[in-house]
């Protein structure tokens, strides 16, 4: 247990605490509240206290919650024990406390007078600014009323003492209850089943996000449930709560000795003591846990390979390894791989001897580098982190425990903003397109971000990696979705966290951005089933990120059980409105705000139009500032305008970059793939809609289209696969304004003979579309509005579009031919021969044979 001195105090450190440098985990009890002492007080006598503290020290905790504001000498006999003590100030909150301003003046001052008596105290760990509010207070007096009050008596506490973490006692009746101010979740919670309080902790979690989460009560009445039950139920509850990544549990309560509305309680019976301060059973079993609390033993640690792809980033590389030397697992691996860095990476490594080095004498992309990481990992896991990346000394304690106890087969994390970055990287941090997780449950991730992901080897290999094609980022992106088109699942670990440092300026930012999007027209490319018709991602689950994606304009809906009697009551969020969003879209802009200004130089009527057109979408990024939750440490003026203009600034500059890959993107043209010595074979006037190969051998066709992918990638088109959602076997890119999908299907004929029909489907690409639905909408746009006006031969620009549909449709033919060529060409190679025009034709079986013509050059067996 870290030792305090009589200045230490308990500072945060994200999902835990930390004291004098150390990770500090509240393992506590109750304490109280007393029958009034000699002086008035709900405490026991010094004497007894300091009896009682030695009882503590004992039973390993280091923290003690009390329910009335300590007097001074029960904080100095608990600083002498090294005993944290969380404070809960009591005020009457079974009233309607915000129906009058006496009601509520009352509870600030009284929050407000506990600060200065003890706020300042280096024993005091925190402070509770009020303890279960009734649920039928709540919804009486409204849930987001309620919240803003407790951010007001929080306020309080640090108008006195700035020093002081805050919280609030919550439990499950009001988990709704979401205050912006608290430090720290604090939770009681009564449940004395293993299945239903691990599916709880993992909601809290979620709840907590990036706050840390402690077990403010939960216990066992040994009236009820007798001393045994008790023991064994403490014992599995407090190790479920540490291995699922609470920062710290206060096990109610130390002593059956309790005083509570002028009466002695005698039908309850929750302490680890009883009145006289004997102990039960339990208070061995609890002594035993809290000493190794919260470091449970694995059944099995299996070694971390640690990869770091860094290029030029020496800037933040040396904390990254500095931090990943001092992890808190007994076996792993650093894998710095250098994609040819040009800046000081290679001097600053030789500082670390433990980290393998290798290094890509060209840059090869972030893809390319985690590749040469995991075929030089040794280990059955293989974590991943970025070179602007600090790990917590415990990131894989928690996520590898997580993995190996689970079914998934990759786990990721949080990631925060170090307290030491900048007030910009703050805004950028709230600002959309940022690294984030994304939930479909409590525990099933749909995306875990690169900075923080830990994967098993086997299902890297099975997937054989990273694709390659993504440089910058989407990598991430593309392995989550390819393992669960395999059928596995990924997770989650709250607790395994990494500090990410953001873009410190704009236009890193916005470089950073623009790297995104090319990246997302990579991606609609290999999985256009999450992409909309724009190109814009599709996720099924929730988004968990500091940025909101959208303004929040639904207000979220409460079950509350009955009356109001449940005793879980769930609030539902209300997402962001992400087709509010379109409104600051680069579509949005070029379709409808810039329009309106450039046909109001010739209609006046239109400039006003236009304006407002582009003030409701300044309008929407203001909003979406305004809801932004900016750390109060990084606050400060410009941070809202900033992350407006970021707002404004980011749907353009990554919309700009997705278009720009998906319609300016450079595809092997129809040109190059003219030197294929097939061509030869090629008569231009026929039509290869349908092709058609015989084999006297069973081959499966999977084996052919397999084939057709591998050349594919060798001879560098670029080219998409079924990933199960699509309606061909292979989707290939020709040029920027045709792709072609092929179709195979396998007819069987006796004795072991079989036909492949191969369909070559052209299809427009994304900019032939645009441009014809661009050409069209703007033609008919200025006709229309010229209307009478027109002269007769200015509708002849119109006929353009057919024209323009022709030469598409010869692009599209010339396309086929070149791909009949390349599917002759691989079908050779495995043996197949091509059927003859004439096969088309309905005929009979032993006839098929005799229309079989040769193909690449191999002659077929008679």
């Amino acid at each position: 247990m870290p030792q305090c001195s009589s200045s230490s105090r308990v500072s945060l450190s994200g999902k835990f605490f930390r004291l004098d440098g150390e990770k500090f985990h509240p393992k506590g009890v109750t304490y109280g509240p007393f029958a009034p002492n000699e002086q008035g007080e709900h405490f026991a006598s010094p004497s007894r206290t300091r009896r009682d503290f030695e009882l503590i020290r004992e039973l390993g905790a280091n923290l003690v919650r009390v329910y009335y504001v300590p007097p001074l000498w029960f904080l100095d006999l608990a600083n002498e024990g090294n005993i944290k003590v969380l404070v809960d100030v009591p005020w009457n909150k079974e009233r309607c406390f915000l129906e009058s301003g006496s009601t509520r003046e009352e509870a600030l001052l009284a929050v407000n007078a506990a600060a200065r008596a003890c706020g300042a105290h280096p024993a005091v760990f925190a402070m509770s600014v009020v303890n279960e509010i009734p649920p039928d207070i709540v919804r009486w007096s409204g849930t987001s009323r309620v919240a803003d009050f407790i951010d007001e008596l929080v306020e309080a506490v640090r108008q006195v003492s700035p020093e002081c973490l805050c919280t609030f006692g919550n439990y499950p009746p009001t988990e709704f209850l979401r205050p912006q101010s608290i430090d720290f979740h604090c939770f009681n919670v009564y449940l004395h089943q293993p299945k239903p309080l691990e599916n709880y902790l993992a909601r809290l979690q979620m709840i907590a996000d990036a706050k840390p989460l402690v077990l403010g009560e939960f216990g066992i009445d040994t009236l009820r449930e007798g001393e045994d039950r008790q023991s064994e139920i403490l014992s599995w509850q407090i190790e479920l709560m540490f291995r699922g990544g609470a920062a710290g549990a206060i096990v109610y309560g130390f002593t059956d000795d309790w005083f509570k509305n002028g009466d002695q309680v005698r039908d309850w019976a929750f302490g680890l003591t009883r009145a006289d301060r004997q102990k039960k059973p339990a208070f061995a079993a609890v002594s035993e846990l809290f000493k190794t609390a919260p470091y449970f033993p694995a059944k099995h640690c299996p070694k971390v390979s640690i990869v770091v792809a860094s290029y030029n980033g020496d800037r933040t590389l040396a904390a990254c390894l500095e931090s990943l030397q001092r992890l808190n697992y007994p076996d792993y691996e650093v894998i710095l791989v250098d994609d040819g860095s040009t800046d000081s990476t290679s001097e600053m490594v030789r500082r670390f001897e433990k980290v393998r080095y290798l290094r890509h004498e060209r840059n090869l992309g972030l893809s390319a580098a985690r590749n040469t990481g995991i075929a030089a990992a040794t280990g059955e896991i293989v974590a991943f982190t970025d070179a602007d990346c600090r790990a917590d000394e415990d990131w894989l304690h928690y996520t590898v425990a997580d993995l190996m106890t689970s079914r998934f087969a990759g786990i990721g994390g949080h990631n925060f903003l170090p307290p030491d970055d900048s007030w910009i990287a703050a805004a950028v941090m709230v600002s959309p397109g940022g690294p984030a997780h994304v939930m479909l449950t409590d525990r099933i991730a749909e995306h875990i971000p690169g900075c923080n992901m830990v994967f098993y080897k086997w299902a890297l290999d099975e997937i054989n990696g990273f694709d390659p094609i993504f440089r910058k980022a989407g990598d991430d992106v593309d392995v989550c979705w390819r393992l669960q088109q395999r059928g596995y699942k990924l997770g989650f670990s709250p607790a395994g966290f990494v500090w990410h440092y953001r873009r410190s300026t704009v236009m890193d930012y916005l470089r950073q951005q623009y790297g995104y999007g090319e990246a997302e027209a990579l991606l609609a490319r290999r999985h256009p089933e999450y992409f909309n018709w724009v190109g814009g991602g599709r996720w099924q689950g929730r988004i968990y990120s500091p940025a909101k994606f959208g303004v929040i304009t639904r207000r979220p809906i409460i079950y509350h059980g009955i009356f109001s009697s449940g005793f879980f009551q769930t609030l539902y969020t209300g997402q962001p409105e992400y087709a509010l969003m379109f409104l600051t879209s680069i579509e949005y802009h070029v379709l409808v705000t810039l329009p309106l200004l450039v046909l109001g130089a010739v209609m006046r009527p239109l400039v006003p139009i236009g304006i407002a057109s582009a003030l409701v979408s300044v309008s929407v990024c203001l909003a979406a500032s305004l809801q932004a939750e900016l750390p109060k440490a990084k606050r400060i003026a410009r941070s809202r305008p900033l992350v407006a203009l970021l707002f404004f600034l980011q749907p353009v500059v990554r919309g700009w970059a997705r278009y720009s890959g998906s319609l300016f993107n450079s595809h092997k043209s129809v040109s190059e793939l003219e030197t294929l010595d097939s061509l030869s074979l090629l008569n231009r006037d026929r039509i290869f809609d349908t092709i058609r190969y015989w084999n006297d051998r069973p081959l499966d066709r999977i084996d052919l289209v397999a084939a057709v992918i591998t050349q594919l990638d060798r001879a560098g088109w670029p080219n998409k696969a079924d990933a199960g959602w699509n309606d061909f076997d292979v989707e290939v890119y020709g040029s920027q304004w045709c792709q072609m999908q092929l179709l195979t299907a396998a007819e069987a004929y006796a004795p072991r003979q079989q036909s492949i029909r191969c369909r070559l489907k052209p299809r427009w690409t994304m900019f032939a579309r645009t441009v014809f639905w661009s050409a069209a909408g703007t033609e008919l746009l200025i006709l229309g509005f010229l209307g009478a006006l027109a002269p007769w031969w200015s509708w002849l620009v119109l006929l353009t579009l057919p024209f323009f549909i022709w030469w598409l449709r010869c692009r599209e033919r010339d396309m086929q031919r070149v791909l009949a060529a390349f599917l002759d060409g691989v079908a050779a190679q495995l043996g197949f021969k091509k059927m003859d025009e004439t096969s088309r034709q309905s005929s009979p079986v032993a006839d098929l044979p005799d229309r079989v013509v040769a193909v690449g050059g191999v002659e077929p067996s008679r």
